[in-house]
């Protein structure tokens, strides 16, 4: 299970958030997605502890908390879903060009 890490600063590094959720137990891994096109941080993360207990706590502790001048939403991350191929979704159909109630005759 994950942590989901909201409203971050632009400007925030692994290691000043690893470090921040060391203080609730032992990091395992912290993602910082950017966006494709610009590179550019988008502005929330992903973070791994050791523990259920220890997620638990560091959500307890940091969910509205101020950190680098913004308040911060923590939460347990939901599962990433499905999204199939390019949106996926039925493309509803009908189709063809004739259409009896319509016709002029």
């Amino acid at each position: 299970m994950s942590i989901y890490v909201g409203n971050l600063s632009y400007e925030v590094t692994q290691d000043a958030l690893s470090s921040v959720f060391a203080e609730y137990g032992s990091v395992k891994r912290v993602q910082l997605p950017t966006d494709r096109e610009t590179g550019r941080l988008r502005g929330f993360a992903f973070v791994e502890m050791g523990s259920e207990a220890e997620e638990t706590a560091a959500i307890d502790a940091l969910d509205g908390a101020e950190w680098m001048g913004r308040d911060l939403k923590v939460n347990k991350a939901k599962p990433k879903e499905d999204r199939g191929s390019f949106g996926g979704g039925s493309r509803g159909g009908g189709g063809g060009g004739y259409n009896s109630s319509r016709s002029r005759y």
